[in-house]
This record gives C-alpha cells, sequence and structure tokens, in this order.
C-alpha cells in the first residue's frame, strides 16, 4: 500500500468557506479519483504531554491521508483533475506532502 501524508497549515487569514470548499474539494476527489482506497482527513489533537508538542517546529493543524494500492494509483491521482483543483490550497500555505509504502505489521 502507498500512503500520500499532507500536514497542512490554513494560512492566518484563509476564511471559514475556503476551509469548506477545501474540505469538499476533498471529498469530490475520494470519490472521482478511482485510484483513491481512503481518503482521511484530520485536525490536531493538543493532549499536553510535557516537551511532545513543544517539540515540534510548525503547528501543521490539519492531516490529510490517502491510500492507494500502488504507484501507479498515485501518480493517477497526482494527474488527476479532481487533484489539480485542490492541490493549490496547499502550496499556498504551509504545508508538507510525502509518500510512503506501507507495511502492515499487526498481521
Amino acid at each position: 500500500m502507498i500512503v500520500h501524508v499532507i500536514l497542512y497549515k490554513p494560512r492566518t487569514d484563509l476564511a471559514d468557506g475556503m476551509r469548506h470548499q477545501i474540505l469538499e474539494g476533498l471529498a469530490t476527489a475520494a470519490t472521482a479519483i478511482p485510484s483513491i482506497r481512503r481518503l482521511r482527513v484530520g485536525k490536531r489533537v493538543i493532549h499536553g504531554r510535557p516537551g511532545y508538542e513543544q517539540a515540534m517546529r510548525t503547528d501543521f493543524e490539519y492531516a490529510v491521508i490517502v491510500e492507494f494500492d500502488d504507484v501507479g494509483g498515485l501518480t493517477a491521482y497526482l494527474a488527476h483533475p479532481a487533484h489539480n483543483a485542490i492541490g493549490g490550497h496547499f502550496t499556498a500555505s504551509d504545508s508538507l506532502a510525502y509518500d510512503y509504502e506501507m507495511v502492515d505489521l499487526a498481521s
């Protein structure tokens, strides 16, 4: 499995309507791009463990995790118009995107 991980810190001047538009774009991508097996989005949890959260240099408020069967699925996603429609939102703010080949150690 290939996992595409995006850590995202929205611009401070980003209107609530634009935040909603980003979520709608992600929901559209999840259904419009056939190679996506699972797409999840979440907001950072702050739990207060001493020294843990303070060690993070950037407060990435959101994470997006997209799963694919293989690298071909990832590249199809990256080239898809639905991805292009939302991709600009992430490059316009502080964000990181990394791709990983995952193995399941629990089974």
